[in-house]
């Protein structure tokens, strides 16, 4: 999966990360959805990081499709509604 930081450029994650991932997501949708904008930044924060620390930088010439697109740590709790499906931003994974 291809991962992009809005702002920074795009990661390779490694099939075994996606599942953190995932969590990470699943929490940020949990902290929007109850209106803990502390909590959702948080959360984004630790998006940020664990895409960072798992993932492979590829060259900012690298032309490949994104998979997901992670928005900044700042963004408001309005602006993330626009943003966040029911699903988060991570894709589920298939059982």
């Amino acid at each position: 999966m291809i991962v992009r930081l809005m702002g920074e450029g795009q990661y390779r994650i490694p099939d075994g990360d996606q599942a953190r991932l995932d969590e990470i997501d699943n929490a940020a949708v949990s902290a929007l959805e109850a209106g803990d904008e502390d909590g959702f930044r948080a959360r984004l924060g630790e998006l940020w990081a664990a895409v960072r620390e798992h993932g492979e930088r590829l060259d900012d010439a690298d032309l490949s499709a994104s998979d997901v697109i992670v928005p900044p740590d700042d963004l408001s709790l309005e602006e993330a509604r626009e943003l966040f499906s029911g699903d988060g931003l991570i894709p589920d994974i298939p059982a």
